[in-house]
């Protein structure tokens, strides 16, 4: 590729995402060099102007969709010079495409296609006459010039069937021009409806597509969740869905740019030819592309959706250093039980049954104990099945506690799928599956990035329409929240699964379970050094990892920070000037001394970039911060609340448990999550829920509606002040 062309790609691409150039140009030089986008993030600083991972991947992947456009063009042209059919004209509009659409429009002419009655018609011959036809002569007659195409050889019997041969290749010429399916695809798209009628009401039992049975929206309007409500109706074959256009105008004017001279006597054959090309060829053909575009958007709004709960999810704040009591309720199989100590080392695991004939008060004197022989401060249960009628015991079992114990429901999407892993089974190959499953929900509470990275992410419960969006794209989005969730916090190498060191940047799932292995047999690591000699872990991969790896009791205090060894020298010539030792970072004697200066004055003084000295500033100051620890603690309980205790205008406090298009659905601590509409989260507009809310935010709420025979709890957000104005 050219230097003109490269510069004029990344000027487009600076256009497009707002960045500078110059920034655009290092992430993608970092990039090819090999570099993560973590690493970029955080220790690159300088070179990319602090551009954080969203920006450096949206550069990255449309940098990768320019390079793809760019390749296809290429193609294209090299394909239609082989024709001979390459003219300046579509040369450039073929090099100023921006979009692999309008790169096909142009190709779609000289594109092999199978057969067609167009290609039929020309093989009889039938082009010339097809192109007299729309040359609208002044002299002669139709029938005498299609008498000239007549013949037997090439299987045109009759005047009729030359004219209807050259009208089929006046069809295809037409709903191949890029002009007019440019024009066409617009104004469907601005004027035409959406509608969806029922095809097989049997085969939705349960009404769920009740609201499409007849339904029509304008296609301009069409929100992204009802698009892929509508897109699954018509998979489960309940519903049949169309673009209704209005066919007559835009066939109108078709005509008007196609027949110059209305009057000629070769007019009436081209505009039945232009009906016909609109009708049989062009019309289904951008229905197809619409649906098609309208689909992705659906899909990439359910994908960003689920992955920013997903990065709430994971980023909750853990609750450190408290022994927990992890439930896993069950009717007839029992709740199993299991105990976890400060750092997550599983205790204890039992089994209680209070919710079967078996005598209950054994289950309480069984839970009790537990309580007190552990010194239980935190009791865990899993949200699925019998989740409320164990609340009910568990607040019950409280209430008779000598010590202050609290109980909260943790989200346990995902645990089964957990406790039958592999990662699971070795983890605890004693246990039943039932029993991981408690440790997990225990641990969850813990720290739920180290519990939830152990699990496929499609499985923890926070998506919308996950099923029906591409897998692939999907578990990509996915993967990447994890990682940038994974580095921001940072990782203990020395108590890391090797399920969350694998997500550390640069590290593969065969160097994760490596630094695993030599931690087994030579004991914790006591200096970031020691990683260099894991095998297959080299130069690159240590210099991209080590930031986010922490030693939180090694040799040197720097390596338990998020300061990169390459910025080791800068730290140590600043504790030089401040006349003290690594053993003095963190304390408010070094804390002073630093802020003596404004980071710029130490930039200059030591010679480094001021976005670098900000974050290593940061870490002298705050070594083992955790930025979960600055997020909404979660919601603790000590007594349980009936759906039927819930009356209009009751002021509560709710965890968010899952944020979607139309609104967010908040735990309040009954059976059912009770729904804030999206209308009723705050004064004013509201573009989309995730504005305001996120999940595993503590929320005050206001109950507006409660339908007991439904299961359906309707709430707002709106202080009492606001509900009436709104």
């Amino acid at each position: 590729m050219s230097s003109e062309l490269n510069t004029q790609l990344l000027a487009q691409l600076a256009k497009e995402t707002e960045i500078n150039q110059k920034q655009i140009e290092q992430v993608i030089q970092l990039i090819n060099e090999g570099n993560t986008v973590p690493f970029i993030a955080r220790y690159r600083k300088e070179m990319t102007g602090a551009l954080d991972e969203v920006q450096i991947k949206e550069i990255d992947d449309r940098w990768k969709y320019i390079m793809n456009l760019e390749e296809r063009k290429q193609e294209v042209v090299r394909l239609i010079d082989e024709q001979g059919k390459l003219t300046d004209e579509l040369s450039a509009a073929i090099a100023k495409a921006t979009k692999l659409q309008v790169l096909e429009d142009l190709y779609r002419p000289y594109k092999q296609k199978r057969r067609t009655r167009a290609t039929t018609a020309k093989e009889k011959g039938l082009e010339p006459f097809a192109q007299w036809l729309r040359s609208f002569p002044r002299n002669g007659s139709t029938e005498e010039e299609a008498q000239k195409y007549v013949s037997e050889e090439k299987g045109v019997a009759s005047v009729e069937e030359a004219v209807a041969g050259a009208q089929d290749i006046i069809a295809e010429q037409i709903a191949d021009d890029a002009g007019f399916r440019e024009y066409i695809r617009k104004e469907t798209f601005k004027h035409a409806k959406i509608r969806s009628q029922v095809k097989d009401a049997k085969k939705d039992e349960k009404g769920i597509f009740e609201m499409y049975y007849d339904y029509e929206e304008p296609v301009s309007r069409i929100v992204p969740h009802r698009v892929l409500a509508l897109n699954r109706g018509e998979k489960e074959d309940v519903l049949r869905v169309s673009i209704q256009p209005d066919g007559d105008r835009l066939v109108r004017e078709l005509t008007r740019r196609i027949i110059k001279y209305p009057n000629a006597f070769t007019a009436k054959i081209v505009e039945e030819a232009i009906e016909d090309g609109y009708k049989r060829l062009i019309q289904p053909s951008i229905e197809r592309e619409i649906r098609n575009e309208l689909g992705e958007k659906g899909e990439n709004q359910a994908i960003h959706i689920f992955s920013e709960n997903l990065r709430n999810l994971l980023l909750q704040s853990p609750l450190k250093g408290k022994r927990v009591l992890g439930v896993d309720p069950a009717y007839r199989t029992g709740c199993k039980l299991a105990v976890v100590d400060e750092t997550g080392k599983m205790l204890k695991v039992d089994v209680i049954y209070p919710h079967t004939t078996k005598d209950p008060s054994k289950a309480a004197q069984i839970f009790k104990k537990i309580l007190s022989d552990y010194s239980i401060e935190l009791v865990a249960i899993g949200n699925g099945t019998a989740s409320r009628e164990t609340e009910l015991f568990v607040a019950e079992q409280l209430r008779d506690a000598k010590q202050d114990i609290y109980y909260l429901i943790v989200n346990e999407a995902g645990a089964s799928v957990y406790s039958a892993s592999d990662i699971a089974r070795e983890e605890f190959p004693d246990l039943q599956v039932e029993e991981r499953s408690a440790v997990s929900i225990a641990r969850r509470l813990q720290d739920p990035l180290s519990e939830l990275v152990k699990i496929d992410p499609k499985s923890v419960g926070v998506g919308q329409y996950q099923h029906d969006v591409s897998q692939k794209k999907l578990n990509e989005s996915l993967t990447f929240v994890v990682e940038t969730a994974v580095n921001q916090v940072g990782v203990n190498v020395n108590t890391a699964s090797p399920a969350l060191l694998q997500y550390v940047a640069g590290l593969s799932k065969t160097v994760a379970l490596n630094v695993v292995k030599k931690r087994d047999e030579e004991g914790k690591f006591v200096d970031r050094t020691q990683l260099k000699k894991i095998p297959r872990l080299g130069a690159k991969t240590y210099e991209q990892c080590i930031g986010f790896l922490r030693i939180s009791d090694g040799k040197n205090p720097l390596d338990r920070t998020a300061i990169h060894p390459e910025q080791y020298s800068y730290v140590k010539e600043m504790l030089k000037i401040t006349g003290s030792s690594p053993s003095d970072i963190g304390s408010e004697g070094l804390k002073e001394k630093i802020i003596e200066k404004t980071p710029e004055q130490w930039a200059d003084e030591i010679g480094i970039g001021i976005h670098t000295m900000k974050d290593i500033i940061e870490a002298l100051i705050r070594p083992g911060r955790d930025p979960r620890d600055e997020l909404s603690k979660p919601l603790l309980k000590q007594d349980v609340l009936k759906m039927e205790d819930l009356e209009k205008g009751m002021e509560l406090q709710g965890t968010v448990r899952n944020v979607v298009d139309f609104g967010a659905f908040v735990d309040i601590g009954v059976k059912q999550d009770g729904l804030v509409h999206i209308s009723k989260l705050k004064k004013g507009f509201v573009k989309h829920p995730l504005d305001v809310v996120a999940l595993g935010d503590v929320v005050t709420v206001w109950v507006e509606q409660v339908d007991s025979k439904k299961g359906r709890i309707a709430l707002t957000m709106l202080p009492p002040a606001q509900q009436e104005s709104n």
